[in-house]
C-alpha cells in the first residue's frame, strides 16, 4: 500500500505546486498567501509519504484529498484534478491493502512449504 500512496502524494505534491502557479494570477489574492497555503499543502503531500504506515495517515491523505477538491474555488480545474487523485487515492488505499494481505499470504505459504532444517 505503501508505494501506491506514496506514488499519488508525489503526484500530488506536483500538481499542487502548478495549482499555485495559476493561482497567482488571481488579482485577489497575495502571493504570500497562494504560496502559504500551498507549501503547507505541498509539505503535507511529502510528509505524509514517510508517515504512512503509522496510525492515522490514511485519514490525513483524505483531508488532504478533501482540501484538494475544495482548492478548486480559487482554481477551477482542481475540482476536476481533486475528483482524480481523490480516486487514485482511494484506489491505491484498496488495492495496496488487497496486494499487502495477499504478499503477507503468500510469504506464509512459503514459509510453511520451506523444509524445516
Amino acid at each position: 500500500m505503501r508505494t501506491l500512496c506514496a506514488s499519488t502524494l508525489i503526484g500530488e505534491f506536483f500538481v499542487i505546486g502548478f495549482a499555485g502557479l495559476v493561482a497567482m494570477k488571481d488579482p485577489d489574492l497575495s502571493q504570500a498567501e497562494v504560496w502559504t497555503v500551498c507549501g503547507i499543502a505541498m509539505a503535507l503531500s511529502l510528509l505524509l509519504c514517510g508517515m504512512l504506515t503509522r496510525r492515522g495517515a490514511v485519514q490525513l491523505g483524505w483531508a488532504l484529498q478533501i482540501a484538494l477538491i475544495a482548492s478548486g474555488f480559487v482554481v477551477p480545474t482542481m475540482f476536476f484534478l481533486g475528483v482524480v487523485f481523490a480516486a487514485l487515492w482511494w484506489c491505491a488505499v484498496h488495492y495496496g491493502r488487497k496486494a499487502d494481505r495477499i504478499r503477507a499470504e503468500w510469504t506464509a505459504a512459503q514459509e510453511d512449504a520451506a523444509p524445516a532444517a
